[in-house]
């Protein structure tokens, strides 16, 4: 990121005070010090700089033995951090960075205790995550020289530092940290003061809905967690997150949002009060959504809401073949799924022609697979030889499990189960793999719609190993007890939902790739900066525009638009930016062009 010239006036910040040493002004401290920086670390808690220096012994001694650091290197970074409890210790420092508590009154206190230590001419940053940075510097003396620094946890390793600045921030001030936090080996991204700013914007709005769905008892801390792990690639599921954030770190943010926004997202589901009024606060006190070894151990203990292991209570119905309807990507990777696995698979289409080119599609699939040494030539032909390709669903007279994987139309889907109900045999389980539509709809079009229920797959089916299995309100208990046995032999990753818009996986994505639309939309932030943030400070595999545009923007209005007409929450509205897109035929790489362009093959 290009960054302007430091003014003359503003001393070099080579000097910096870290004013509190928990966890993450341990981890700045420890960034400051390996790149050259004299640190005064600050605690009104002499244990607690105790502790601080403690960690930054232990953290420099692992980097030793990695290979990281030699032991002059960490004897040197270690002599360049002093502590204490005084405030005044701050007085000759070119930069201040507060990590207090996230409280206005703390903080205020803070600032205003430095304004009569530190130099005129000193930088004063706040690591505030959810409050106001205008407001901190109204309160200050010098409010031309108070910005936002935000790093992102752990310190040390997390690369994105948010420079935040508020209308009354000197451009000098902001240039003098943008270039500090570049000398660091961060990647600044600079954005307004609003609560969250970018990253916590986002991802904190995700998490409070993944908090109310628990809450709701929709589906399991585990399903929840495992099918945004799984189905987004994501590092940690959002329980398990919002555990070692902090519940009650969480619940400040979320009020600070919601006061500015009045979006129903950002107000804090109850039980995050709840669990923070009864000092479950995650990690840090052995217990929150989950239960711990001990406070702040990461190891997670069984508890009363863990899921009982072994046999399923229901048995289920064998099944030795399977049915797949379809022809397109979706039909041709659950196809190679279950072949794999063993079943023999009747793979039917609208004609003869279509079933045969998804059969070949398959062929070229598991050659691939033999090229890169995944599976042997024999395994891959035995593969392809357990798949019958068929142009009539007729074909499916004799299967035990038959999954439709047709277009997204629920009026296409209905068809095609009405078909399936006349020619699939007693007993037969009927599986759509809708990712959006209710699949009591598809149930209803039958006589059996005990017998239906949802397999969503996610794709590329062949390597993506989450499987949301939706019950409708009339499947039975031996339907889905097979479909979860057979998740386990496919060796796919089942999780329980019920049948409402979005399941868990989209319920959970689509809003947050909705409100970075807004974001892009209000003029807050660009694209590049919230892809940035994104992947830099919430860990994610893709920027949330690098995702709206592969998966299709008209595909993602759709989602959200089933999301919005079944919740009718005003917060889940299409963004219009997105309609205008789509209506413009911006539609993503399959187009060219969807919020960037790209090279047409």
């Amino acid at each position: 990121m290009a960054t302007p010239q430091s003014d003359s006036s503003l001393s070099p910040l080579r000097t910096v005070a870290v004013v509190g040493l928990g966890t993450m002004g341990t981890g700045i401290t420890e960034v400051l010090a390996k790149a050259g920086r004299q640190v005064i670390g600050i605690d009104i808690s002499g244990a607690q700089a105790a502790r601080s220096v403690a960690a930054l012994e232990s953290s420099t001694a692992r980097a030793v033995e990695r290979g990281r650091l030699t032991e002059q290197e960490r004897a040197d970074v270690l002599a360049r951090v002093t502590t204490s409890t005084d405030l005044r210790a701050a007085a000759d420092a070119d930069l201040v960075i507060e990590v207090t508590p996230e409280s206005y009154e703390v903080k205020q206190q803070v600032f205003r205790e430095l304004d009569a230590i530190v130099r005129p001419t000193a930088v004063l940053a706040t690591g505030t995550n959810a409050l106001s940075v205008t407001r901190l510097a109204a309160d200050s003396a010098r409010p031309e020289r108070v910005l936002g620094l935000h790093f992102f946890n752990p310190a040390p390793a997390m690369k994105l530092v948010e420079v935040v600045s508020s209308v009354l921030t000197a451009p000098q001030a902001v240039a003098a940290v943008t270039d500090l936090a570049l000398e660091l080996g961060k990647e600044p991204v600079a954005v307004g003061d609003r609560p969250g700013f970018v990253a916590d914007g986002l991802l904190f709005g995700y998490l409070n809905q993944a908090a109310a769905m628990y809450e709701s008892k929709y589906a399991s801390r585990e399903d929840i967690d495992a099918a945004m792990r799984l189905g987004c690639g994501l590092p940690m599921g959002p329980l398990a997150l919002l555990d070692l954030i902090g519940v009650d770190t969480a619940r400040t943010v979320l009020d600070a949002m919601y006061a500015e926004s009045h979006d129903r997202l950002h107000a804090p589901a109850p039980i995050l009060k709840q669990l923070s009024e009864a000092g479950l606060t995650g990690r840090k006190a052995g217990r929150g959504f989950y239960t711990y070894e001990a406070p702040g151990s990461a190891t997670v203990v069984r508890d009363a809401l863990t899921p009982a292991q072994g046999a399923a209570a229901t048995p289920g119905r064998p099944v030795r073949s399977v049915g797949v309807a379809g022809s397109g990507t979706m039909a041709s990777g659950i196809t190679e799924v279950f072949a794999k696995a063993g079943y023999d698979v009747v793979l039917a289409a609208r004609s003869e022609e279509k079933a045969e080119a998804a059969r070949a599609r398959i062929g070229k699939s598991l050659a691939r697979s033999v090229d890169k040494g995944r599976m042997t030539a024999e395994t891959a032909a035995k593969t392809l030889d357990r798949i019958t390709p068929a142009g009539s669903y007729d074909a499916f007279a004799d299967v035990d499990l038959a999954v439709e994987a047709v277009a997204e139309d629920l009026d296409v889907k209905r068809q095609l189960f009405e078909a399936l109900d006349k020619v699939c045999k007693p007993g037969a389980i009927l599986a759509t793999t809708t990712s959006s539509l209710p699949v009591v709809a598809c149930a209803r079009a039958t006589s059996r719609p005990q017998d239906v229920i949802g397999m969503h797959f996610f794709n590329p089916a062949p390597a993506m190993k989450l499987v949301e299995v939706v019950r409708t309100v009339l499947t039975a208990d031996d339907v889905h007890a097979t479909v979860r046995e057979v998740c386990g032999t496919i060796r796919k990753h089942a999780v329980d939902c019920g049948d409402r818009a979005g399941f868990i996986v989209n319920a959970l994505l689509f809003p947050y790739l909705n409100n970075a639309v807004k974001m892009v939309q209000e003029h807050y932030a660009s694209l590049d900066d919230i892809d940035a943030a994104m992947k830099l400070g919430g860990g994610y595999p893709m920027g949330p525009f690098e995702l709206l545009d592969v998966v299709g923007l008209d595909v993602s209005l759709a989602i959200e638009r089933v999301l919005h007409r079944e919740f009718r929450d005003p917060g889940l509205a299409p963004a219009p930016l997105l309609e205008h897109l789509v209506a413009a035929g911006c539609l993503g790489r399959k187009t060219g062009r969807g919020f960037r362009e790209y090279a047409r093959r």
